[in-house]
């Protein structure tokens, strides 16, 4: 008897997938230029013949970090309850201290566990944007729920904090092939969660100019990159907060030199600890000792940038 294993025939094992070497030109390039990087946007000049633009950011994840998971574990949210207790308290302290107005963005049910941080935050004259319902990773979404959450999430992020948000940062910059369609329809006038420049740039829609303002991001200037910490997943923090100064001081001289766009991304729950805040406010005096930087919101940036 033979031992050689049955030979299937091929019409018998359904249709394979094609693997990405045997995508013909048409797949891979309209993968490619689905969303896209447009035209550059970096303007001549910044306000008041300033050189420098820059964006300090702060993305309120607290609890939602967790529960987007499905977890429950009370020491892992807690982790998130401090950047309500003392993350945002710290950082509007701060922010009052050199008198600078910052970006937050909120996960709507962020905003319903703190209404009153909400409220805090722009009556302090800072921005709240978009970032999510519940952190959720728009990649696994189907195109009807992820349009759905990111326009109830504005909603309830207008109805708490009294003001409409016009710009949005997906969760865990997780951008979706649905997500910039949903954004243009929803009239938002920027996106923060793209990697396509150091500057500013309008997105592109299948190869069509769509009007939205990419304020871009970098990992390398994300707080959450450095200091991490994950027992479970065996994660450890791996750079001392004064090399994390010194990499941001970098990235800042550079965007200076250039007469560019210095953007950071941060969190309360991460930067918002004693020995780190520390790093925001040597930054903050880092820029200050030059002279021409315009500290601005996200949305005061794209606001300028749109004017030509």
């Amino acid at each position: 008897m033979s031992t050689r294993p049955a030979v299937v025939p091929v019409a018998d094992r359904g249709p394979v997938e094609e693997q990405p070497w045997q995508w013909p030109e048409s797949r891979w390039r309209g993968i490619v230029d689905h969303v896209r990087a447009g035209r550059a946007l970096r303007p001549a000049t910044w306000p008041g013949g300033a050189r420098c633009a820059v964006a300090l950011s702060f993305d309120s994840d607290h609890e939602t970090g967790t529960l987007r998971e499905g977890e429950t574990s009370p020491g892992r949210l807690s982790q998130g309850q401090f950047g309500n207790r003392c993350g945002v308290p710290r950082i509007l302290k701060l922010m009052a201290k050199y008198d600078i107005k910052a970006s937050f963005f909120v996960p709507a049910v962020v905003a319903m566990l703190y209404p009153e941080e909400q409220r805090r935050v722009i009556a302090e004259g800072h921005e709240i944007g978009i970032h999510g319902w519940i952190h959720e990773r728009n990649s696994v979404l189907p195109e009807a729920a992820e349009r759905d959450l990111q326009m109830r999430a504005a909603d309830t992020l207008e109805r708490i904090a009294g003001v409409r948000p016009v710009g949005i940062r997906t969760p865990s910059w997780d951008f979706s092939p649905h997500t910039l369609a949903i954004t243009r329809d929803m009239g938002l006038i920027y996106d923060s969660s793209l990697m396509a420049d150091d500057d500013c740039y309008e997105l592109l829609f299948d190869n069509a100019p769509t009007g939205v303002v990419e304020l871009p991001v970098e990992w390398i200037r994300d707080d959450a990159v450095y200091f991490n910490m994950n027992r479970n997943l065996s994660l450890r923090p791996y750079t001392p907060p004064s090399g994390v100064l010194e990499i941001f001081k970098a990235e800042f001289d550079a965007a200076y030199a250039e007469g560019g766009l210095f953007q950071l991304t941060m969190h309360p729950h991460i930067i918002g600890h004693r020995a780190r805040l520390w790093v925001l406010e040597k930054l903050i005096q880092h820029i200050r000792a030059h002279t021409g930087t315009w500290f601005a919101t996200h949305a005061e940036i794209v606001r300028y940038v749109q004017k030509g």
